[in-house]
């Protein structure tokens, strides 16, 4: 009899804790679901989190820590409520493989002279998942501006570099006329689709030739949100190619910068969620994907990335109560802000179970609250609907 084939275990990013990375004062253990749904008030610090994910990816992908600390303000700016405040961001992660666990843990001080950061403390270890007992860290006595875990050897320390460094964070919002969506792109740059959408273009005429399949479900796709598509016109000149696409109605051929903001946005995420897992890194973030979608449109971006984190991690950051109304209890984690620290929470199902069989929505618990987040934290007792006995209220 042959024996039954153990389903692959997704290379993902188990639990976080991060201490003093900016409103995030002292985050501990928190547990990070394969599909998770980042909630909350506006500045209530959803998207610190995933800024805190890209500065890793930046850390540990060329040695570029320091632009990234230039680019986001500079040094005193990373350190809750700045470096005299904060003199130490400490951050410990538990990533999860196929063979077993991964810890990474680091130390950053800030540096007056520049307003850089520098590195310290860095370890790591592994734990195989039949063995309960946690092993020794390996400690990296380098201190310096830069991360030294990628000049380490050892598979344990590898690991954690690939997993860490393929974090990418994509935001579609700019589609300005200066934004590189309206640029002729180079067909070269077609493996992957860029952060901010740019070679969108290159990518769809990528599919196009080598993957007519895929290509095709993802014009399928879009005229399910938008009728009067047709398809995309996509020619290559001279090495680069223009994104326009054309209509039902005429022959006329619409250039990006005749189309609107919410269906270049639309174009960018049907493409990225309809890649090949080999096109795609292994944990990604979203911030506010939902913005400029039709709703119609958001069910079925939800329901792609719910397919696609069978295979990726995926963190969604959003303020749409129909993107939330998508996902389960426990996808979500919920931001509040306390005098100036974020507050991330899991959400427990048996303590918001009542809401739920009382046949209420997600974002109807989350909307109790006009700054948004705080009824989830600690009430327990659902909101009375209209025309039942007594006045409506949170107790």
């Amino acid at each position: 009899m042959t024996e039954a084939k153990q389903p692959t275990r997704a290379n993902r990013i188990r639990s976080v804790t991060i201490e003093g990375f900016r409103s995030l004062k002292n985050i501990q253990s928190l547990e990070l679901p394969q599909l998770t749904v980042l909630i909350g008030a506006n500045g209530a610090g959803k998207s610190t989190l995933i800024r805190f994910f890209e500065m890793l990816s930046w850390m540990l992908k060329a040695k570029n820590l320091q632009e990234f600390v230039l680019r986001h303000g500079g040094g005193d700016d990373q350190f809750f409520m700045g470096a005299r405040k904060t003199p130490r961001i400490h951050a410990e992660l538990c990533l999860d493989t196929e063979k077993g666990q991964n810890d990474y843990c680091f130390d950053l001080t800030h540096i007056s002279a520049g307003d850089t950061v520098m590195v310290m403390n860095e370890a790591y270890r592994y734990s195989a998942h039949d063995i309960p007992s946690k092993a020794k860290w390996t400690e990296i006595e380098a201190v310096g501006k830069e991360s030294s875990l990628l000049e380490k050897k050892q598979k344990t320390a590898q690991t954690i570099v690939n997993l860490l460094r393929q974090c990418s964070t994509y935001q579609f919002h700019d589609t300005s006329i200066n934004s590189a969506i309206h640029n002729r792109w180079d067909v070269t740059e077609s493996f992957r689709l860029r952060s901010d959408g740019g070679n969108l273009a290159a990518v769809l005429l990528d599919l196009r030739k080598t993957d007519s399949k895929r290509y095709e479900l993802i014009v399928k796709q879009i005229t399910r949100v938008l009728p009067a598509f047709k398809d995309f016109v996509l020619e290559e000149a001279a090495g680069k190619v223009l994104l326009r696409w054309v209509g039902r109605q005429s022959d006329k051929v619409f250039g990006s910068h005749l189309t609107s903001d919410g269906s270049l946005r639309l174009f960018c995420l049907l493409t990225l969620l309809n890649l090949p897992p080999d096109r795609l890194p292994d944990v990604m973030f979203f911030d506010e994907p939902e913005l400029g979608l039709h709703p119609h449109a958001i069910t079925l971006v939800a329901e792609m990335f719910k397919r696609l984190s069978k295979k990726r991690q995926i963190f969604v950051a959003t303020q749409s109560p129909y993107l939330v109304d998508c996902f389960e209890l426990e996808n979500i984690i919920v931001a509040s802000a306390n005098n100036g620290e974020t507050v991330l929470r899991n959400l427990p199902h048996d303590h918001y179970q009542r809401w739920l069989d009382e046949e209420y929505q997600l974002s109807d618990i989350w909307l109790q609250q006009a700054t948004g987040g705080v009824a989830w934290l600690g009430d327990t007792q659902p909101v009375q609907r209209e025309g039942s006995a007594g006045t409506e209220q949170v107790e």
